[in-house]
């Protein structure tokens, strides 16, 4: 049921017009004026307002502003007796859907109502895609039980609140592109455009095309104006995945931009502004890359204002079952399978991998499990060869005499020498707090 809510002072005109709205199937809630109607609107779920203009404790254009400051999905059209274009004017500017005149333009009410009732319900649709969109990428829903997981979540929450450039490092398959989708939507751009590009994917003069636009007859097959991701990400943000693929010619021009907000499409003559947030990604040590002349060292500076390194999937084995279980339940509901139980031998075989392809490569591996298994169990049997078969695993024993016992010793004798205290404990050992972390994973200390 569509709710509206009738505001007018003359009882006779507001009942007459509750039962004509009524007679089309409509939910009507009435009000006398100004104060009253806005309660209406607290504890109701209004769609369309009928207001008049003229009450006697305000007046209906002012009352717009109000409406649609404080529900912005509600729709309100304005009656009045006396139609004045001045009131017109402001009504509209005020948020208005429409103004009519009362008596001549009663045939156009309920048109009007099915009009404006479109308009909301194609607000609430939109609302409840963004809302998915912010749900399926918030912090809350990056799968993972591992410490530096939960550091580096923190690390990300903590600049998403600022405009500051970010560069994620880390393997191909890590999950750089969540992480770069999880600042966005929790950042103070969230609601404009996320645009996201590999580098990787174009050749130098289709990247720059890709990047920047150009300009009809810039270059062969140029039959149109082209606009670029730069311009398309005003206002949100541009997400360059694999950045160090970018062709060295094209870097300086990205510099400039993200310096001056200026950037020239091709085959143009005459800047154009954009403000945006860069979040860059890598599977690259962009400072080997720099000291090779392969990336400039000047944007890499730019870049790398706040870095977060994503550790590859075998330095935080805790999360591979927590990610198992999600991508299981996911294959299931694809393949309308019954919900299948995890043997103890299957995912004592995942934790054992070195998976180079990472989270991208576990969910393949997962998909390809769902679809082979033919009971209500998943068993190593329907995981691939080479995890079947794998030499050795990262929960084997570690000999007395490698280096990995001594160093495992070592780092437990700090850490009872601080009782616990990581920070206390990566200090005295001379390494990073997040290497203190993957090495307590990796020992299973």
């Amino acid at each position: 049921m569509k709710n509206i809510l009738i505001v007018d002072d003359e009882e006779k005109l507001r009942s007459l017009l509750a039962r004509i709205v009524r007679s089309e199937g409509f939910d009507v809630i009435e009000a006398p004026d100004l104060k009253s109607g806005f309660k209406k609107l607290e504890y109701s779920d209004i769609d369309v307002v009928l207001c008049d203009v003229k009450l006697p404790d305000g007046n209906g254009v002012d009352f717009v502003e109000k409406i649609k400051l404080n529900f912005p999905l509600t729709e309100v059209i304005l009656l009045t007796a006396f139609g004045k274009i001045s009131d017109g004017v402001r009504a509209m500017k005020n948020g208005a859907f429409d103004y009519i005149v009362k008596g001549d333009d009663n045939d156009k009410i309920i048109p009007l109502l099915h009009k404006a009732l479109e308009k909301v319900q194609l607000q609430k649709k939109v609302q409840q895609l963004e809302k998915r969109i912010s749900d399926k990428y918030s912090f809350d829903t990056i799968i993972g039980k591992s410490k530096v997981l939960e550091q580096i979540i923190d690390l990300a929450r903590k600049v998403a609140k600022t405009d500051s450039t970010v560069l994620l490092t880390g393997e191909t398959g890590t999950g750089k592109e969540v992480f770069a989708q999880a600042i966005h939507e929790n950042s103070q751009r969230v609601g404009k455009s996320f645009v996201a590009l590999n580098c990787s994917t174009f050749s130098k003069e289709i990247l720059e095309s890709e990047l920047f636009g150009h300009k009809q007859g810039a270059f062969t097959g140029a039959l149109k104006d082209k606009k670029g991701f730069v311009e398309e990400a005003h206002g949100g943000t541009l997400f360059l995945d694999e950045i160090g693929e970018m062709p060295i010619e094209l870097q300086a021009k990205l510099l400039r931009v993200l310096e001056t907000n200026e950037y020239i499409p091709v085959g143009d003559t005459t800047p154009k502004k954009s403000n945006f947030r860069l979040i860059a990604a890598t599977n690259r040590d962009l400072k080997k890359e720099t000291s090779e002349h392969r990336f400039r060292s000047d944007l890499y500076f730019r870049l790398n204002i706040f870095e977060i390194i994503i550790p590859p999937l075998r330095e935080r084995t805790k999360d591979i079952a927590p990610l198992t279980t999600y991508f299981v339940d996911q294959f299931c509901q694809k393949t309308n399978k019954t919900k299948l139980t995890i043997c103890p031998d299957f995912l004592q075989k995942l934790e054992a991998y070195q998976w180079p392809g990472n989270v991208r490569e576990l969910k393949n591996v997962i998909e390809r499990s769902v679809i082979l298994a033919n009971c209500e169990t998943l068993t190593s049997s329907v995981l691939p060869y080479e995890i079947q078969h794998q030499e050795g695993s990262n929960n084997k024993t570690l000999s007395a005499f490698s280096m990995q016992s001594v160093e495992k010793l070592h780092i437990q004798k700090v850490l009872n020498y601080t009782k616990g205290n990581k920070a206390e404990t990566a200090r005295l050992l001379e390494i990073g707090v997040a290497t203190l972390y993957r090495k307590i994973d990796e020992f299973g200390l």
